[in-house]
């Protein structure tokens, strides 16, 4: 089995770097497999790296980085029988939350190696894959600031996300927008929809808590307009998964979501920062392996 190590070397402020060395080191005597390090140096590299092994024959790819080299590996591994095993070294690690308990890295890299490999689903919004969370909206707003925080030094994830969020605040501009969500339409003033396959983001924050990998449906937290007051009450509720009891909120499940605006609407994907006016939303049951730890391996 060929083993793909893609490294990027701007998560966790170098952290991923680092653990080159072990990975060498857990390969010295495994004559059966073949390792492959490689360390993106542009935008989009993860994923055209994973794509060119991905094609060429079954494998197993690993990110190494933050959330956002999860999302390049998936769009470069989707459609094909490759699995992804996710080494978090980067400020939010918010997939990996969905997949196992926290783990220490190097444990988790001997364990992922000769790890299990389960399918779960695979979202696709427009003509880009995630399998985590992408949102419309407020949330969007706030990802896009906390990626200028998170640059300063000092300042982790979770940290970044709530100085974003009180930043957003007083940015933001509600949208009026048509939803159809299996066939069933409706029109709001949003503040923020949430589309989810994993459960975590932002550093932690838990929009749709009821989310599962691998049930073939998209879960869905849409919240209408609210105060700027109100929204600084909401969101400590948002981050815990306790935004449920509130007015405003409301979840749905579906397969296909489509979203309209008269407006550009700022869209987040798995970190990533678009603007579209028409956005859709599937889920593919079963479209993606991951790998899991495999816990009786000895350390």
């Amino acid at each position: 089995m060929k083993h793909i190590f893609i490294v990027n070397p701007a998560a966790g402020k170098g952290k991923s770097l680092e653990v080159i060395p072990f990975i060498q080191e857990c390969f010295k005597d495994r004559e059966q497999d073949e390792l492959f390090i490689e360390v993106t140096k542009y935008p989009g590299h993860a994923a055209e790296i994973a794509r060119e092994y991905a094609s060429a024959e079954e494998c197993r790819i690993y990110s190494v980085g933050g959330d956002g080299t999860v999302n390049e590996v998936v769009n470069g591994i989707a459609g094909t029988s490759s699995a992804i095993g996710v080494i978090p070294t980067g400020s939010g690690n918010d997939f990996v939350r969905s997949l196992h308990p926290e783990m220490d890295i190097k444990a988790l890299i001997a364990q992922s190696i000769d790890g299990i490999e389960k399918s779960i689903d695979l979202a696709k919004v427009n003509d880009k894959y995630f399998v985590n969370i992408s949102s419309i909206g407020f949330d969007a707003n706030v990802v896009f600031n906390a990626m200028k925080f998170k640059k300063k030094p000092g300042i982790t994830g979770s940290m970044a996300y709530v100085l974003s969020i009180i930043y957003t605040v007083f940015k933001h501009k509600i949208n009026r927008i048509r939803v159809d969500i299996d066939g069933s339409k409706f029109e709001m003033d949003s503040l923020l929809v949430a589309v989810a396959n994993g459960k975590y983001y932002g550093g932690g924050m838990m929009p749709v808590p009821g989310a599962v990998l691998d049930d073939g449906m998209l879960d869905i937290c849409l919240v209408s307009e609210v105060s700027r007051r109100t929204i600084l009450t909401l969101f400590p509720k948002y981050m815990k998964g306790q935004h449920g009891i509130l007015k405003p909120v409301s979840f749905q499940k579906g397969q296909r979501v489509r979203i309209e605006s008269d407006e550009e609407l700022c869209l987040n994907i798995d970190g990533e920062i678009v603007t579209s006016r028409a956005i859709n939303y599937e889920i593919i049951k079963s479209g993606i392996k991951v790998i899991l730890p495999n816990h009786k391996t000895i350390k």
